[in-house]
């Protein structure tokens, strides 16, 4: 039996890939996505949307907006977590900060977030002598800090609100219930793990090597993933319409769900794949209603975070390859014209000298 599911993960491997796998569930989750959005948003009336935008408080968009500012501060700290868990304790934290914010909303607003946000890492962190392997490391444990907090609060909002996810996964509460609780016995499970011995945290192999965190490093771990969905989830809660009502636990599995899907979809910035799963997981609001909150969320975690990242690594690269260059030339021409001002007087004197002595 051994010898048999051995013989089928090398075909698998041989003829699939987990790569190609990747990519063809990639297409499938934004295929399906579209079809149900374009489904979905039949019969929508723009001027509806219009309406209902202008219908939500200035102070609640201020609200929401502040909680987006909350999650972005906390998203810094992804990085940074990473950089202290692999050593790389000369990496000050605004760099951290930098690194951190411009990846994530660069990469999920482009697309294809594990390659454009690890190049915008790499970017920074080179000039502070991280190798391409050091990047990956930050990546990986950067991710697992967001995985961690997702499936925690996932789990604990399922197992008290199972019938939130139902519309969404189309399965019975009982079942997302059982979901939920393995979810946390997951979690347990990799606490015993972490536990069993340091030697036991080192995964990688051939110079990739590096050491998970321990396990009460882990708990500061998904607290930071919690805090940052926390303010996300809590940004769209107060976006959304006041009536019908809907609790914030389950507004946030249903937001956790749909954020998931996005990000396995590897669409740019989840575009319709985030949309679809809200409208067919929250069917008691109105569409147009509903179109209104996400477009201004999406203007406040998506749109704006992006202009100010491009303009943050467009004014950097500015700096560093045009004004630190021009700026390093007038200083060395200036010191070779100071130079040239104190050698000419010593010269003329040494003139003098020599007619003197003839």
């Amino acid at each position: 039996m051994l010898r048999l599911l051995t013989t089928l993960g090398r075909g698998f491997k041989e003829t699939i890939g987990w790569k190609r796998l990747g990519i063809a569930a990639s297409v499938l989750i934004i295929a399906a996505a579209v079809t149900t959005l374009v489904h979905t948003l039949k019969g929508v009336d723009t001027g509806i949307i219009l309406t209902a935008l202008t219908d939500i408080a200035p102070h609640r968009i201020a609200l929401a907006a502040l909680c987006v500012v909350g999650a972005f501060c906390t998203l810094t700290f992804y990085d940074f977590f990473a950089l202290r868990t692999i050593g790389k304790t000369h990496v000050p934290y605004r760099i951290a900060a930098l690194s951190s914010f411009t990846s994530y909303t660069i990469g999920h607003n482009i697309g294809a977030t594990v390659f454009t946000g690890g190049a915008i890492r790499f970017r920074i962190y080179s000039d502070y002598g991280l190798s391409a392997i050091d990047v990956a490391k930050i990546c990986f444990l950067s991710g697992l800090t967001f995985w961690l907090g997702n499936l925690f609060v996932l789990g604990f909002g399922m197992a008290w609100h199972p019938a939130a996810a139902s519309a969404m996964d189309l399965l019975p509460p009982a079942m997302n219930r059982l979901i939920a609780l393995g979810c946390l016995a997951g979690i347990g499970a990799y606490f015993v793990w972490l536990l069993t011995g340091e030697k036991r945290r080192e995964l990688g192999q051939n110079g990739w090597k590096v050491v998970l965190p321990s396990a009460k490093l882990t708990l500061l771990q998904i607290f930071i993933g919690v805090v940052d969905l926390g303010f996300c989830a809590l940004a769209m809660y107060l976006l959304m319409p006041t009536e019908p009502h809907i609790d914030f636990v389950s507004l946030a599995v249903v937001f956790i769900l749909a954020t998931l899907l996005g990000f396995a979809s590897h669409a740019p910035g989840s575009i319709g794949v985030f949309d679809a799963a809200m409208l067919v997981a929250l069917p008691e609001f109105s569409k147009e209603q509903l179109l209104a909150t996400l477009v201004v969320f999406r203007i406040l975690y998506f749109m704006i975070p992006f202009g100010i990242s491009i303009s943050i690594m467009g004014m950097r690269e500015l700096w560093l390859n045009v004004v630190q260059p021009w700026q390093e030339r007038k200083r060395l021409s200036q010191a070779c014209t100071a130079s040239a001002t104190v050698r000419q007087p010593i010269e003329s004197r040494q003139q003098r000298i020599r007619q003197l002595k003839r």
